[in-house]
């Protein structure tokens, strides 16, 4: 029984290791990132990381547990691994708009998420602002420590969402 598992970890690890040269982590950098961390390398955890390295805006586990569905993984598996991957300074949250928890790569992983976000009130979606809206939150004094933990965040409707109430309007 234990070959059988371990033999199907092996065959979903490479499904979902992603090629070199795409643009996104290789599962050699991902287990470079868990190694530097004192992380465990499991499938799941690397298949989690892959999905926060390939994501073009911070995702939450619901998300992150459809991208992997095909690993018969089940969604506690999933949350444990964001949890601990974000325990481990590897991930972050960076939203909790409408109580949903969404995960981004910890800026020294390539995300940079020292930005302001925009979420969509009627569709839900989580937009980063990097181009769109330039804000500096450097402080000095007792203000200091707050602001490096802080999040700007702006709510309505999004550019689709808009267009969908324009045209729907016309």
């Amino acid at each position: 029984m234990q070959t059988t598992c371990k033999s199907k970890d092996i065959e979903i690890r490479a499904k979902l290791s992603l090629q070199k040269g795409s643009g996104v982590m290789t599962e050699e950098e991902g287990r470079s990132i868990l190694n530097k961390h004192g992380l465990r390398i499991t499938a799941p955890r690397l298949a989690v990381l892959n999905v926060l390295a390939s994501a073009k805006s911070p995702i939450s586990h619901a998300k992150v547990f459809d991208k992997l569905k095909e690993s018969r993984w089940d969604p506690a598996t999933i949350y444990r691994n964001l949890v601990k991957l974000c325990d481990s300074n590897v991930a972050v949250v960076v939203s909790r708009a409408n109580g949903v928890a969404r995960y981004s790569l910890a800026a020294e992983h390539g995300q940079h998420h020292h930005h302001p976000h925009f979420i969509c009130d009627k569709c839900g979606q989580v937009a980063c602002l990097v181009s769109e809206i330039a804000i500096s939150l450097k402080s000095a004094g007792r203000w200091a420590n707050a602001l490096q933990n802080s999040t700007v965040q702006f709510r309505g409707n999004c550019p689709e969402c808009t267009e969908v109430s324009a045209s729907s309007l016309s």
